[in-house]
This record gives C-alpha cells, sequence and structure tokens, in this order.
C-alpha cells in the first residue's frame, strides 16, 4: 500500500508540472513566433485615404488626418468633407463617433445618419458606437460629407480613424483590435453570475450568509462596466444608449456591494461608517437619474461625484484595513486584503482610463476581481470547514446532553403542571429560576453552579400541588388556617424531590426557600447562615418576582416600592449581601428576561423520536390536568342557583377584571332569615332559585357567582353605566314580579352596592366599594342599588342623628317579632338591648345608645387585609375604652353599637375621643374616617 500511494504521489506531481510547462510554452509561442493571421482586414488596406477638409464654422477650411482632436465648441457641428476618389469600388465607409451624432451625405444626400434622440430613454447625446454607410462603384469622384456633433467639450472636435471596404472585413479588424475587452467582460459577468448561485447554495446548505455573494454581486458590476466600456457593446446588445445608462448606474452603485463584502470579512466591526457611505452611493444614483430623467444633467455631468464616491470607497476601506492592522485582526482575512487591494488598483486604473481616453480592455479590473475572487474562494473554504468543525462538536455536545435535556424537558413540563393550578403564577417558576441564576452570576458563581441552581428553582414550588386550589386562587386575605396549609408546601415539596440526584441542592431549595434570615420563617425558623445559599437566593427573587407580578387582588408594586421594601428587609427577610447584590442588578437595569424563551430544550439536542416521545409525556400530564381542573370547576357550581360558587366565581371575575373593564354588581337578598323561620328553608331555598335564574336571564355574557348565604357577586363586562342601571332594573323587576306570586317568599326584596371599574383595576378594592355601596343601600331602607360614586356626596352630608339610627332603633324597640333592619346576628344585641332598656325605665338609669361609622376616603382604594386591620384595631379600641357594665357589638361590615349606662350625654364625646385616639394610635393611618352618633335609649 505505500509503494502504490507513493507511486500515486509522483504522478500527480508530474502531471502539474507538465501542465505549467504547456502552458507556459503556448505563452512564449505566441509571444515570439509570427502571425498567421489573415493580413487582408490589416488597417492600412482598410484606411480611407482621401483628403480631409474640415469646413469650419467661420467659413474657413483646414486639412486634417484621422484619427485627431480639433477645436470644436460643444454642441457645434464638425463637418468634414472629401471627394470620393475616381477608383472608387468600395461597399462600406465606417466611422466610430465618441458620444457623437454622426451623418453622412454623399453628393448632398443623406445616405446615413445615427441619432438616438428617438431611441434614448432618456439624456441628450448619443452612446459611442461604429456607424456604417453603404457606398458602391458608382459613387467614385463624388463627394462625402461627414458632419459630428457632440454636446460635450472632452469628445467635440474628436474625429476617429475612417475605415473603408468589405464591412465584413471592418468587423475582423475591429473584432481583433478591440474583441479581447468584450470576451474579458463576459467571460467575467458569467464568473459573477456563477459566483452569487454558488454563494447561495452554500448559504441553503449551511444554514448561514455567505459572503461570497456580496464579491459575486461586485464581481457581476465590474463586468456591467467592461462591458459598456467595450468596443463591440453594440453587437452584444441591440440598444447601446440603455447599455450606457445601465454602466454609468453600476459605476454609481458599485460601492455598496463591495462595502457589503468588506463589512461581512470584518464581521461588522465598522458597519456604521460603511453604512454612512452606503447611504451617500445609493443618494448619487437617485439623485443622478433624477437629473438624467429630466434632463437637467446626463450621467456624464454627474461622472466626478460618482468616481468621488468610489475613491472615498477605497481610502475608507484602506483605513479599515488599517486600523485591523494595529489592532491584530488583519490576520482573519489576510488573504481578502490582498485580493481587495489588487482589484481596487484595477478599478482605479479603468476609472482613470476614462478621463485619459485610452482603452485598457477592463483587463486590469479583470484580473484584479479573479485575484480576488481567488483569494475569496480560499477564505470560503477554509470558514466552512471551520463551520463544520463546530457542527460537528456541537453534535457531539448535543448527543452527550440528551439524557439532561430530556430530564430538564420533563422538570418543566412538571412544573407548568404545578403553576395550571394558580392562574396568576402563570410564568412564576421560570422567572424566579432566570432571577436567581442571575444573582449567582453576579456573585461570582461558575456557569455550571448558576445553571444547577437555575434549574433546582425552577422546581422550588412543586410542593403547591399538594394545596387545594380554593386557597391557591383565593382572591382576599387568606384565613389562619389557610395560611398553614399554604406554609406546608415547602415540606410537600421537599419530600417530592428527595430522591432527585440529577440536580444538586434541588431538595433544599423546595424545603428553605421561605426561611428567613432573622429566624422568623418556616418551616423550621432557621436563621442567618444556617439556611442554605441556595434558598437564601431563591427567597430574593421569589420575593421580587411576587411583588412585581400581577395577582388577583392587586397589580405590580412599582420598581420604587420594590426597590424599598427590599432594602428595609435587608437582614430581615433577605441575607444582607444577597439583597445588596439584587439592588445593584436592579438599578443598573440587568433584571430582565425574555420570557418569549422559556423552553429548557435547545432545538436538535433530541431526536426526533426522542422529541417525540418526550412532547407525547408532556402532552399526556398536561390532559390529565386538565381533567382535574374541569372536574374541579364542575365541583364549584352551586347546584341550587346553577351558578359557581365564591372561589371559584371570584377567580373568574378577577381574571376578567384584568382584561376588560365594566361593573362589579354586589347582590343581597333581604328577609331571607325570616322566609326561613316562617315557611322553612324550601321556601328559602325557592327565594335563592328564583334570584340565580333571573340573574342567568339577565347576565348574557358576564360572569356571576354565590358568594354564599344570601349574597350574590355579578361583573358585567365592557359596559356603560347607563346600560348597568338598564339592566339592574330589569333583574330588580324581574325578580319582584315573581316573587310576588308566591306568598311564601314574598317578602324578599333585593339591595345592590355596584362600583364601576376600568380594565386592570384591583379586584380587592372593587369588591370593597360595591359592599360600601350595598352598606349604604341597607342603611336607607333596602329593595333599591346604589353606584359607589353616589356615596361621596352622601358621606359629606351626614348629620349628628341620622336615618340609620333612628330605624335602628325603632326595630330593636319592635325586636319582638324580628321586623326591621336586624338579622340573627343582632337578636342577642336586641335582648340586652331589651333588659337595659327595661332597668333603665324602672329605674332611671341614663343610658345612650352609639354608633360608630367606619367611613372611607371616597377617593382612596385599599386591599381587603387593610380594610379588615383597620376594623381590628378600631374593635379593640372600644373595647379598651368602655367599662364592665357597658355592651357592644359589630352591627355591619363597618359600624359598632355600644350601649353607655349612667354616662352623662356631655362625657360621651370624651368616651368618643379616647376611642378614636387609642384607634389612630395603633392603626397608623388616614384612610377611615371614624364618626359617631347617639341617642337616649329611653324617650324624654
Amino acid at each position: 500500500m505505500r509503494v502504490d500511494y507513493s507511486i500515486n504521489k509522483y504522478i500527480k506531481r508530474w502531471f502539474y508540472i507538465l501542465i505549467a510547462m504547456m502552458l507556459f510554452g503556448l505563452i512564449c509561442g505566441e509571444a515570439f513566433y509570427p502571425s498567421e493571421m489573415d493580413q487582408g482586414a490589416s488597417p492600412d488596406r482598410l484606411a480611407y485615404e482621401g483628403i480631409l477638409i474640415w469646413e469650419k464654422s467661420d467659413g474657413s477650411e483646414e486639412q486634417i488626418v484621422a484619427p485627431g482632436n480639433y477645436e470644436v465648441a460643444a454642441g457645434e457641428v464638425m463637418v468634414i468633407t472629401t471627394i470620393l476618389p475616381e477608383d472608387y469600388n468600395k461597399n462600406t465607409i465606417e466611422i466610430r463617433g465618441s458620444q457623437q451624432t454622426v451623418r453622412f451625405y454623399i453628393d448632398g444626400e443623406l445616405r446615413a445618419e445615427y441619432d438616438t434622440k428617438d431611441s434614448r430613454p432618456f439624456g441628450s447625446e448619443s452612446a459611442s458606437r461604429y456607424v456604417f454607410c453603404n457606398t458602391s462603384q458608382a459613387d467614385a469622384g463624388k463627394e462625402l460629407r461627414i458632419e459630428l456633433r457632440s454636446n460635450y467639450e472632452r469628445y467635440s472636435g474628436m474625429v476617429n480613424e475612417i475605415l473603408c471596404g468589405d464591412k465584413v472585413d471592418i468587423w475582423i479588424y475591429i473584432f481583433s483590435k478591440y474583441g479581447l475587452e468584450s470576451i474579458n467582460a463576459l467571460f467575467i459577468l458569467f464568473v459573477g453570475i456563477v459566483t452569487v448561485i454558488f454563494s447561495v447554495a452554500l448559504s441553503i446548505a449551511y444554514r448561514f450568509r455567505i459572503n461570497l455573494i456580496y464579491l459575486g454581486w461586485s464581481i457581476i458590476l465590474g463586468a456591467l462596466w467592461i462591458l459598456v466600456e467595450s468596443r463591440l457593446r453594440q453587437l452584444v446588445v441591440p440598444n447601446v444608449s440603455v447599455l450606457t445608462s445601465v454602466g454609468f448606474e453600476v459605476a454609481m452603485l458599485c460601492p455598496v456591494p463591495v462595502l457589503f463584502y468588506v463589512d461581512s470579512v470584518q464581521k461588522g466591526r465598522y458597519k456604521k461608517f460603511f453604512c454612512i457611505i452606503e447611504g451617500i452611493a445609493i443618494l448619487n444614483l437617485l439623485v443622478s437619474v433624477i437629473l438624467q430623467v429630466t434632463e437637467t444633467a446626463d450621467y456624464m455631468d454627474t461622472l466626478s461625484v460618482s468616481v468621488a464616491v468610489l475613491i472615498i470607497t477605497f481610502l475608507s476601506v484602506l483605513v479599515t484595513f488599517f486600523l485591523d492592522y494595529r489592532k491584530g485582526k488583519i490576520k482573519e482575512y489576510l488573504l481578502s486584503v490582498i485580493g481587495l487591494v489588487v482589484a481596487m488598483i484595477g478599478a482605479a486604473v479603468e476609472v482613470a482610463s476614462i478621463y485619459w481616453v485610452m482603452n485598457t480592455a477592463g483587463l486590469f479590473l479583470g484580473i484584479g476581481l479573479l485575484i480576488l475572487l481567488f483569494f475569496t474562494i480560499i477564505k470560503t473554504i477554509n470558514d466552512i470547514r471551520s463551520v463544520e468543525n463546530e457542527r460537528q462538536k456541537e453534535q457531539l455536545e448535543k448527543r452527550k446532553k440528551q439524557t439532561e435535556a430530556m430530564s430538564l424537558h420533563v422538570i418543566r413540563t412538571l412544573s407548568n403542571t404545578i403553576e395550571a393550578k394558580d392562574e396568576y403564577t402563570k410564568g412564576h417558576s421560570y422567572r424566579v429560576a432566570e432571577y436567581s441564576a442571575l444573582i449567582a452570576r453576579e456573585l461570582g458563581w461558575s456557569d455550571k453552579e448558576a445553571e444547577n441552581l437555575r434549574n433546582a428553582a425552577y422546581l422550588h414550588d412543586v410542593g403547591k400541588i399538594g394545596v387545594p386550589d380554593t386557597i391557591l386562587n383565593k382572591p382576599a386575605k387568606l384565613l389562619d388556617a389557610e395560611y398553614e396549609i399554604i406554609k406546608r408546601h415547602t415540606v410537600i415539596g421537599a419530600d417530592i424531590l428527595k430522591n432527585i440526584t440529577l440536580i444538586d441542592h434541588v431538595e433544599e431549595v423546595a424545603r428553605y426557600h421561605h426561611e428567613r434570615y432573622d429566624g422568623h420563617g418556616y418551616p423550621e425558623g432557621l436563621a442567618g447562615e444556617e439556611i442554605p445559599i441556595h434558598a437564601r437566593i431563591v427567597m430574593v427573587a421569589d420575593c421580587y418576582d411576587a411583588m412585581n407580578s400581577k395577582r388577583i387582588y392587586r397589580n405590580p408594586l412599582s420598581k420604587e416600592r420594590i426597590r424599598a421594601e427590599i432594602l428595609e428587609n435587608r437582614g430581615g427577610q433577605f441575607d444582607p449581601v444577597i439583597a445588596d447584590t439584587f439592588i445593584k442588578l436592579l438599578d443598573e437595569g440587568r433584571v430582565q428576561i425574555d420570557e418569549k424563551n422559556q423552553s429548557l430544550l435547545v432545538s436538535g439536542v433530541l431526536s426526533e423520536l426522542e422529541m417525540d416521545e418526550t412532547m407525547e409525556a408532556g402532552k399526556f400530564i398536561s390532559e390529565v390536568v386538565d381533567t382535574v381542573k374541569s372536574q374541579k370547576e364542575s365541583e364549584s357550581m352551586d347546584y341550587l342557583t346553577g351558578l359557581p360558587m365564591r372561589n371559584l366565581g371570584e377567580m373568574q371575575i378577577a381574571q376578567n377584571m384584568q382584561m376588560h373593564g365594566g361593573c362589579l354588581v354586589f347582590l343581597d337578598m333581604d328577609n331571607l332569615k325570616k322566609i326561613n323561620d316562617i315557611y322553612g328553608h324550601k321556601a328559602g331555598d325557592k327565594a335563592l332559585k328564583l334570584l340565580g335564574n333571573t340573574i342567568s336571564d339577565y347576565a348574557g355574557d358576564s360572569i356571576a357567582c354565590r358568594l354564599g348565604g344570601d349574597e350574590f357577586l355579578l361583573f358585567l363586562k365592557d359596559i356603560t353605566k347607563d346600560a348597568v342601571s338598564e339592566l339592574i332594573d330589569q333583574i330588580f323587576k324581574n325578580f319582584n314580579d315573581k316573587k310576588d306570586k308566591d306568598v311564601t317568599i314574598r317578602s324578599a326584596s333585593l339591595s345592590g352596592g355596584l362600583c364601576m371599574c376600568l380594565k386592570g383595576d384591583s379586584f380587592a378594592d372593587c369588591y370593597a366599594k360595591a359592599d360600601k355601596a350595598l352598606y349604604y343601600v341597607k342603611q336607607n331602607g333596602k329593595n333599591h342599588y346604589s353606584f359607589y360614586h353616589q356615596l361621596e356626596q352622601e358621606c359629606a352630608d351626614w348629620k349628628p342623628i341620622g336615618k340609620d339610627l333612628a330605624q335602628l332603633v325603632k326595630a330593636i324597640r319592635e325586636s319582638g317579632n324580628y321586623t326591621g333592619a336586624l338579622d340573627l346576628d343582632q337578636r342577642g344585641f336586641a335582648k340586652i338591648y331589651e333588659y337595659i332598656s327595661n332597668l333603665s325605665e324602672r329605674y332611671k338609669h341614663s343610658c345612650h345608645l352609639v354608633m360608630i361609622t367606619m367611613d372611607t376616603i371616597s377617593d382612596n382604594t385599599m386591599f381587603i387585609e387593610k380594610i379588615e386591620h383597620a376594623l381590628d384595631c378600631m374593635e379593640m379600641a372600644i373595647r379598651s375604652n368602655i367599662r364592665n357594665v357597658d355592651v357592644c357589638t359589630r352591627y355591619s361590615s363597618m359600624q359598632y353599637l355600644v350601649i353607655l349606662m349612667e354616662v352623662g350625654e356631655d362625657n360621651i364625646p370624651l368616651v368618643a375621643d379616647r376611642i378614636f385616639a387609642q384607634y389612630y394610635k395603633s392603626y397608623n393611618g388616614y384612610d377611615f374616617r371614624p364618626r359617631y352618633e347617639y341617642m337616649p335609649m329611653l324617650e324624654a
């Protein structure tokens, strides 16, 4: 094998040596041996030998020779006359017009004419071309008159050689003299087209942009320019004027692909700078076209600007080469630099030849472009080789990570399964994972450590799978027992993940991410360094996302508020170092993630079969979750009224309030207790069913639910206040009409509190406002409804003794039959009231009934938790400032009743002041305006 390989190697070497020798021999032979071409088409035999006379415009004459240049003003016709020889027998006379109009006259008769006024699309000058005039032996001894006219100073007065003879011989002579440039142009054009096609094919095959395509366009434009300058262009295209115009446009546009190519090999380091020059080149083209079309100025007139742009382009490219040389980056594309410099030199020679009126046949530009193409192909092959090597490495890396990728996909599916239980935490686990990894990297962790923390944080809330949906989705404040259930998710999550070994510290994160740095967290009350560092990081990330996200009961907190909360809890809830690190990231605007790219799988890591299997598993889990959710929703329906129960209904309403404006309606059925006491619970159920059916009939696509007992909640989407009033009037009328027909439920009536809300308003705030509006309705006689905004004026117009208190006293005094404003919750208070009233009347005690009302500030909205806290503070203040013999009770959601024994009327304000003073001291807020009313228990 080794011998055969050695022989084959030498054969290949000698093959290339022989090829080189043959090429060298061909060149030397053609250069040193005589020409064997037909000499019949020599210039000496074809040149016109007659005497040429220039008839000047001033009447004088001058004998001239052709070719030659003479002083003729631009736009002036140059007249040349000659007498054809007596022995003249040629069939053709030819002259080349250089940007000139040409006319042949024989014996005063116009025999041939070249004028492009009817064939050029725009402009004012004829293109250069060979013009032929047919002659015969009969024209011997006649006068030949040639008229030449050019609008350009450079070409006016130019007389090219005049040939006569057979037309075929003339073309053979022209082709032998100038054919090389046309062949060169067509060859280079072919090479450019092939280069572009080849580049597109490579780009499709390797899925990245091949910079060879820009060079291909540069070659095409260069070939077009050479073709335009070719003397034989009229043999290539039928309309030379159009080709000439395109040639000028090519010269103007040429800097663009050149800069594209240079920018691609320089990897975009000077893109902004190049974009400016590209814009100038395109602008120059547009302006020149407009001037040409409007015949304001021809392309020849604006050519100097195009040349200047081309020079600027070349200089800019050279400057960037120098800058990359200084930076040591020019080695990356050294071959391209050499080729570009050679091509630019060739282009410079071609441009200079235009002004020096010399023919270079596009040879220099063609050679430069081919050299550049050769070097670029070499670089492209090296680039492709590098790409292939990288792809092979990526494939190896992907195979190595297949197991990990599949596991991470299952993790993500499980995380999404958990978040499907809580509508308002969608994406929470992903964001917490990203924030945690961001903090870890800022703390100096390695990429591997940060990635592991990211995966562990993704499962920090896995224990919520064991928390009931009714608690997870509850829009109001959690009860203590409910909060204890929520806290169990840390232990549940740790138990689920305790056997997971793929991700380090995942159990620690799930168990301890709610431990506080000061030791007041859960589940174990760890403090400081006792809490694993992974859990301390996730704690900060988890709290930030909770504050920064919209919840069913509130909107996201502002950035300033979040920053203040983190600083305030630094050292308390949060590790100080981690808190400071996160504040730094927050201040620098680096706490940003792209939620569009939540997938943990990289495309192509798994094989198609593995991907299908994994996706099928994810689909199965999702279907199970959907089934469980549907079952839970069916269990959350109230079959008596046909409406959703409180938890499901409030969740649906809160979700819709984030996407729609409308009106939140709080309806209450009055006297349900009375109906149950007199006619039984079946009658009460009948009244509730009637109300539920009425709401369903008129609600349409709105959302309604039964809160419990005799209370209902309704959200009317995208509706005006007038439309709300009309709809509620219909509900009230329909309900009243139907219940009046049944004696058992005739005493039922409706009260309603309404709150108009905008898209994105807090459910808790609107709920509190609707509840307050309902409370005011109940204070003023029931059986009607009121909007929250109508309460502002009513709150401002209260008097020392209001209608509410008078009605209440009357109701209590008549409490034996339990009619009036009080419900069952007030019976105990009513009995005590009667007892004290009898004692007061018998023993002449001075007793007063005091009502304390908590009025909210009309333009202020609060969370339910804050309202409850304020009411608790007021109740504590009342109990602390009355005596053991006094009696108090909470009458309604915002009112308290107090019976003061043996207290003079003058002392009641003092008691109220003490109560209010302690309230303000414990509540430490001014969201409410407490007020009091009083009246003696015995009539005077």
